[in-house]
């Protein structure tokens, strides 16, 4: 798909004045070229691009829209709090409202504290835990993505040895694993920090093993450390009591953001009595000029309200059965095996002997140009906007796609 003339000089004009153009996850061409890279809206479960192109979104603004772009309740809540301010000397009520709404509706949480994005909330979850230890060391998957600073980018451009010298690797659900790791840490453990599932980029995903989950919190318990569960991409989007309520392991400690406010700025730590006094001021020092926005706090309010009184969860959960079904028989009917592992809600979509994500680049690329947006390797994510006749015309720009994926089999089966 050739990208417009409107999409194409706006990227020429970035070029001079941003290095490389555009930076992190929402860089088009680091995953696959002809992608459009910039925006002029969103409705709903779907984009406009800045030359006026329509797509079915299955990539939800990457997880933070979780109701539907301009979901009317958020949007009024949030037009009602900026009316009144929202960066002011001090937090707004709203801070409290919100914070008593965390505590009531995660059953591990007595508190919380609030940031701007997932890396902010990881970082302030590990720094609690060492704080409230007086020890060191992490456990921390292998592949797993936690933010992009430096304790665990996946970038090791500017970090230096020292900044991940306490972090020790286990593989996820590997139970034998995780109890090496924590063996190689004793008497120096101070947490174990584990996304809600499986997730890593480009590979199947899978949901957290209970054995596992329950492996963690044993270790922790005997060691007086902190569990601590990174809900920051998944969290609201499978469980409202948090993701691992679903396998009965509670966190001390629990990162959330993405969909918390509905794509407004928003991170959250959610902690347990353990580790209250060290999140308290004159112990972890964790502060940001933005982080106390009232207009993001109302928006999360409202965000998790509605997804609590209108069963938006089950109604997500049913609309992506309906395209992970849809896309199943389209495939079967190509010719094409396709993996589609994890939560419905959440769907990732990848193609069987394709290394290089040929097949699965012709896929997208067909589907986008009639009218739906896929990803070749991250996982995808369903919202609460997205309704039967909305999967099905994603569907219907899939068949495109798939036909599209089984060409691009058959060239790569005729060059072998």
């Amino acid at each position: 798909m050739d990208i417009g003339e409107r999409d194409h000089d706006l990227r020429e004009r970035a070029r001079k004045v941003i290095p490389g153009g555009l930076w992190g996850h929402m860089n088009v061409n680091a995953f696959i070229p002809g992608y459009p890279q910039f925006f002029a809206r969103g409705e709903g479960a779907e984009l406009w691009d800045v030359d006026g192109r329509r797509f079915v979104d299955f990539m939800c603004s990457w997880g933070p829209n979780i109701l539907g772009h301009h979901n009317p309740a958020v949007e009024d809540a949030a037009a009602r709090q900026r009316s009144l301010g929202d960066a002011m000397n001090g937090p707004g009520a709203v801070l409290v409202e919100l914070a008593e709404l965390l505590v009531e509706t995660l059953p591990f949480a007595e508190w919380a504290l609030f940031q701007k994005n997932g890396g902010d909330a990881t970082t302030a979850c590990v720094t609690i835990a060492r704080a409230g230890t007086g020890r060191r060391k992490i456990l921390v998957a292998r592949g797993a993505y936690h933010g992009a600073v430096p304790w665990c980018s996946p970038s090791l451009a500017g970090v230096t040895t020292e900044d991940r010298a306490h972090l020790i690797h286990y593989d996820y659900n590997d139970a034998e694993s995780l109890k090496a790791a924590a063996e190689e840490a004793k008497g120096d453990l101070a947490g174990i920090i584990c996304t809600a599932f499986l997730h890593d980029y480009g590979k199947d995903q899978a949901l957290v093993d209970p054995e596992f989950a329950r492996t963690a919190r044993e270790i922790c318990t005997r060691e007086d450390a902190a569990l601590i569960v990174d809900d920051v991409r998944a969290g609201f989007r499978l469980d409202l009591r948090g993701t691992w309520a679903s396998v009965g392991v509670e966190a001390d400690l629990s990162a959330y953001s993405k969909a918390v406010a509905n794509g407004y700025a928003l991170a959250v730590v959610a902690g347990n009595e353990r580790f209250r006094a060290a999140a308290r001021p004159g112990q972890v020092y964790t502060t940001g000029s933005f982080w106390y926005g009232a207009v993001s706090m109302a928006a999360a309010v409202a965000t998790i309200t509605t997804l609590r009184d209108e069963a938006a969860i089950a109604h997500m959960a049913a609309m992506g059965q309906r395209l992970r079904d849809g896309l199943g028989k389209l495939a079967s009917e190509n010719g094409l095996s396709v993996r589609q592992t994890g939560p419905a809600q959440m769907p990732m979509v990848l193609f069987d002997d394709d290394p290089d994500f040929a097949v699965g680049n012709a896929f997208c690329l067909g589907a986008l140009k009639a009218g739906a947006y896929f990803h070749p390797r991250h996982n995808m994510f369903i919202c609460a906007a997205h309704t039967p006749a909305l999967i099905d015309r994603g569907l219907e720009a899939a068949a495109v796609g798939m036909k599209a994926a089984a060409q691009a089999r058959e060239h790569r089966m005729a060059v072998a």
